[in-house]
């Protein structure tokens, strides 16, 4: 039988020749490319902007397992770790708990694209980058958008907030917990409560702030929350995470037409994650790789524990703040109670360029710190710090930071990568952002974060 089967490979019959000489009929237009012919190479470098963060090595070995299928049953079980991990660190137990194949953007897109309806009333924090984005995706679906517009480093008040929602009567609030682009905490409590009264959903981005300081899903009456992978928590960029309310959930499951998007509908990816006790059907094929390395993300804060985690992302930002303000620097949060523990916004010097910081900072100590986003561009630059392990302490990581932006600010012009006097001669607002730098903005902030997160092991540079 296995002769006769290797006989019939080897005669491939006319039909399959003429086939194989169609297709031999064309030249190549486009070579190999040459990049493509070696291996690739990454510098070694600290992660000390708004996202990605450095992995910790059980991370990184996560991504080297065993690939398997998306609707395994051990797939199904890393999944459901996953839920019961994100309700975990969200402090939820709400069962509509699931991942997003996409970054943070990905998971405002999903809450967006399921709560609202054309004609829909949202009402939006806008302090911020963050802001400005739901905004866009509001009007890209037909809401009716209230923009409630503050300047960078601004928060809300539950009195300007009570305002808005007697004004507009929206459907939904959106606010940014952590805004990366200025290092703004937004406090939540009350908040939920004050929507509620007014039957409105709170919608609450925690994509910088989650892991890194104290957040009540349940407790704080939030309906919608989402979040990011790459941040405190150091799992590779590309998923996020979402949980709805039972009043978010009815909100989307009685709507009159559907979901724009198929790829985001959370009735579909509801069954496919588990949540909704039936039978689960294929919806798309997820990132196992990604999904591994979240897993164990989320296996080591649980191990850590959130207090001990909020607890060493105070102390690292305290740390870092002294060393900062020891350097003559100025902090762009004025009040310390509003500062975000995970990403801390400094002052561009007068006379500086963030730019030349950014990339003396680079090119001299492997540190990648980077400017602000949306309306903080060029306003602020950030230097972040980050434990140099799970359990250790969490100064020589940022020891390594700060002296690195002095040495940056008084270097002279004859030494190599000096900063020169740029257009940023009015003491901008500098900003500590742990993400890639965005397309050039209005240039008034520089920014790092402080995803110091003490569950990392940074690799020896």
């Amino acid at each position: 039988m296995f002769q006769a089967l290797a006989k019939s490979s080897a005669d491939p019959g006319p039909q399959a020749a003429g086939w194989m000489q169609t297709m031999a009929s064309h030249k190549l237009l486009v070579p190999p490319p040459k990049a493509l012919l070696k291996p690739l190479s990454i510098p070694k470098r600290l992660l000390l902007g708004p996202g990605p963060s450095n992995l910790a090595p059980r991370i990184m070995s996560a991504g080297a397992m065993q690939i398997i299928g998306p609707m395994d049953k051990e797939m199904y079980q890393i999944m459901d770790e996953i839920k019961e991990g994100i309700q975990y660190v969200f402090q939820t137990r709400n069962p509509l708990t699931l991942v997003i194949t996409g970054s943070g953007h990905c998971a405002l897109e999903a809450a967006l694209v399921n709560v609202l309806e054309p004609g829909d009333s949202f009402l939006v924090g806008v302090n911020g980058i963050w802001g400005q984005r739901a905004m866009e995706v509001g009007e890209r679906m037909g809401a009716r958008v209230h923009p409630m517009t503050k300047d960078p480093g601004g928060h809300y008040t539950l009195q300007e907030v009570e305002e808005g929602l007697a004004q507009h009567k929206p459907v939904l609030l959106f606010l940014t917990h952590g805004e990366s682009s200025t290092g703004v905490l937004q406090p939540l409590d009350g908040f939920g409560e004050l929507c509620h009264r007014y039957k409105c959903l709170l919608l609450v981005d925690s994509v910088a702030s989650l892991g890194g300081t104290p957040l009540y899903m349940d407790q704080q009456g939030i309906d919608i929350l989402y979040s990011g992978s790459q941040k405190v928590l150091n799992a590779p960029p590309g998923t996020s995470f979402i949980s709805f309310s039972d009043k978010a959930k009815k909100k989307m499951y009685s709507r009159k037409t559907k979901p724009f998007s198929f790829y985001l509908d959370i009735k579909w990816l509801a069954n496919f994650w588990g949540c909704d006790d039936q039978p689960r059907m294929y919806h798309h094929t997820i990132p196992v790789i990604s999904l591994y390395g979240l897993r164990e993300s989320l296996a080591l804060i649980a191990e850590q524990g959130l207090e001990n985690s909020w607890r060493q992302h105070r102390e690292a930002t305290a740390y870092l703040h002294r060393r900062l303000q020891a350097l003559g620097l100025q902090l762009f949060v004025k009040d310390p109670a509003l500062r975000l523990p995970t990403v801390t916004a400094v002052a561009v010097p007068a006379g500086y360029d963030w730019r030349d910081i950014v990339s003396y900072v680079l090119d001299h100590f492997d540190i990648q710190i980077i400017g602000g986003l949306g309306p903080s561009t060029g306003k602020v630059r950030g230097s972040a710090s980050r434990p140099s392990g799970r359990n250790q302490t969490h100064h020589p990581s940022l020891s390594r930071c700060a002296p690195g932006l002095g040495e940056a600010r008084v270097i002279q012009e004859p030494r190599p990568r000096s900063i020169q006097k740029g257009p940023l001669s009015k003491g901008y607002p500098v900003k500590c952002v742990l993400s890639p730098l965005l397309p050039p903005q209005p240039a008034e902030v520089t920014g790092c974060s402080l995803y110091d997160s003490t569950r990392n092991v940074l690799p020896s540079l």
